[in-house]
């Protein structure tokens, strides 16, 4: 019995001891973290951080997860998009310069990414030296980071320069507020270039309406779609040195101007009121007679491209449709016949594998 008795009291002890450390662990646990609290008041703050730190970590992590989950072209796509914006909200005025640089790629020659080909002293000379482009288009830099970018995070897809272009043009467009539309990848790069193409083929500031009917139906374009696409110029500027020249501006408009008149000038002025904005407020300027250049001002001097001016300016959806359907089709141009053609690498030269390797 007294051995029971013993064994019996042991076990309680044992018991209490266990409850005692429970006890001391409970205390001791809500010590410290009121102690911790009390010690820095930003204690918080550093949990905040580090929530903080590890949400940038997999932010970073999700593109390359993202692009394993996208297929092949909607990655491509997202790529240059993400370019594309940047671009844009770091300066509102590339947009319409990327819109414009598909234009000038397109219509001369079709869209074959001629016009990213930078010149080689003494043996070439591409579209970006011709007198319509020089110290006039831009965004080559945006289209070699979207480049970039798609080989970057798109791995063994390729894609050419002249669908970076059309991509850009398309995002540039419903980032300024007008309507998105399908872009078809499939285009090649010319190993070439057309410097008189750029300045025979391109609609200049100073055609009249005749000249500019007969540009665009070279392209197939009928006179609905040469007057919606004229409706880029909703957004962007022109070039002080542009409408410095009598024979490109609407005298109506009144323009100040005040600048030296160069190539080089800077100076810039607003093609219609809300540069920034893809709208139909540049119909609406024309139908005043304050559209800026001769060219967009002599829309109004027949009555069947008045007629369209006039149905675009009163219902800016109509605009946006047919400037979609338009953007469309010049995008298809095909490269002229007979021209090398190829996937470039780098989107400002050819390739240096020769054209039977491609």
């Amino acid at each position: 019995m007294a051995f029971r008795l013993s064994h019996l009291s042991l076990a309680l002890s044992l018991i209490a001891l266990a409850l005692a450390g429970v006890a001391i662990y409970r205390n001791t646990y809500e010590a410290m973290n009121k102690g911790l609290q009390n010690l820095s008041p930003d204690f918080g703050l550093l949990e905040s951080a580090a929530s903080i730190l590890t949400l940038n970590k997999n932010a970073e992590r999700k593109p390359d997860k993202l692009s394993q989950q996208l297929t092949p072209e909607a990655c491509v796509f997202s790529a240059i998009r993400g370019v594309v914006d940047s671009a844009i909200d770091a300066e509102r005025r590339m947009g319409a310069s990327l819109i414009r640089l598909h234009f000038h790629d397109c219509f001369v020659d079709g869209c074959d990414g001629g016009i990213l080909l930078d010149d080689i002293l003494g043996s070439f000379q591409g579209e970006q030296t011709s007198p319509p482009n020089n110290n006039s288009a831009r965004g080559y830099e945006v289209i070699a980071q979207a480049k970039q970018r798609v080989k970057d995070t798109c791995p063994n897809t390729s894609v050419s320069c002249a669908d970076i272009l059309a991509i850009a043009a398309r995002d540039s467009v419903a980032k300024l507020g007008g309507q998105t539309y399908n872009v078809a990848l499939g285009r090649s790069d010319a190993r070439t270039a057309n410097f008189t193409g750029a300045l025979t083929q391109l609609p200049a500031p100073f055609d009249n309406l005749a000249v500019q009917i007969q540009k665009f139906s070279d392209k197939n374009f009928t006179i609905r779609e040469m007057v919606a696409l004229a409706g880029a110029h909703t957004v962007g500027f022109a070039r002080c040195s542009t409408v410095c020249d009598s024979a490109n501006v609407n005298p109506a408009a009144q323009l100040q101007c005040n600048c030296s008149a160069t190539l080089t000038d800077s100076n810039l002025q607003q093609l219609d009121i809300t540069p920034a904005v893809f709208d139909k407020v540049y119909y609406e300027d024309l139908n005043r007679n304050q559209g800026i250049m001769f060219s967009d001002q002599v829309l109004t001097g027949n009555t069947t491209t008045a007629a369209i001016v006039t149905t675009y300016s009163n219902d800016g959806n109509v605009f946006f449709g047919d400037f979609a359907a338009a953007m469309i089709k010049m995008g298809n141009l095909p490269p002229s016949a007979g021209v090398q053609l190829e996937i470039r690498d780098v989107c400002s030269r050819v390739n240096p594998s020769s054209v039977a390797s491609m």
